[in-house]
């Protein structure tokens, strides 16, 4: 068995759509300086996959089934903080620009990118830089300004989950009332005709998931 190389970046790649996990390994195994050390479909995988493989750096499709993708991140970052995360995503949303920010992630990606905008992101990423593609930041910040406060897109982002206001309340340390209040508020700030309305609109605005 041949010695492992030390200027080799190993990396886990988090991807649920086979075609695209599948083309995201042979593109970054066409790397000299990169290795792919494992490939799973679930965020739920990610984990488990980087403490048994040892990466540098995870590769994680923001939106991968199983688990959120960021959230499999921030998970990532608290177990193994030698492992460093770069999400990847298909739309440029302010909501997951900022969680990924706050969150101190390595960075953000868009899965258009080039294999070698992609590549010298890892190596970036690896090597303690944060990157966020050109394109993302540009896209996220000019969205429309929303009109919603901080918690508002709380309470709403965890209502398009499907937490009813009890759940909410418990999660926020909020009564049930306020987070009622909350969301009669976001429908009259939305212009909506009624919660399902102001998810959509949210949703299309690109501030919530």
């Amino acid at each position: 068995m041949p010695a492992r190389r030390d200027d080799v970046i190993r990396v886990i790649v988090g991807e649920d759509m086979d075609m695209v996990r599948g083309a995201l390994v042979a593109l970054l195994e066409l790397e000299s300086d990169i290795e792919v050390v494992g490939a799973v479909p679930a965020g739920k995988e990610i984990v488990a996959t980087a403490r048994h493989r040892n990466p540098q750096v995870a590769v994680i499709d923001a939106d991968i089934n199983g688990k959120d993708g960021l959230e499999a991140a921030v998970e990532l970052k608290e177990n193994l903080p030698g492992c460093e995360t770069l999400l990847i995503s298909s739309l440029a949303k302010l909501p997951t620009v900022r969680q990924a920010l706050s969150a101190g992630l390595g960075g953000l990606m868009l899965t258009k990118s080039s294999p070698e905008r992609l590549a010298d992101a890892i190596r970036r990423v690896a090597a303690g830089d944060r990157v966020f593609d050109p394109d993302v930041t540009l896209a996220a910040w000019e969205c429309v300004d929303c009109p919603l406060t901080e918690r508002e897109l709380e309470v709403l982002q965890l209502t398009a989950e499907g937490d009813e206001a009890k759940e909410i309340a418990g999660r926020l340390f909020l009564s049930s009332g306020t987070v009622r209040n909350y969301l009669t508020v976001i429908v009259s700030k939305l212009k909506a005709r009624n919660r399902i309305d102001a998810i959509r609109i949210a949703r299309e605005a690109g501030w919530i998931y």
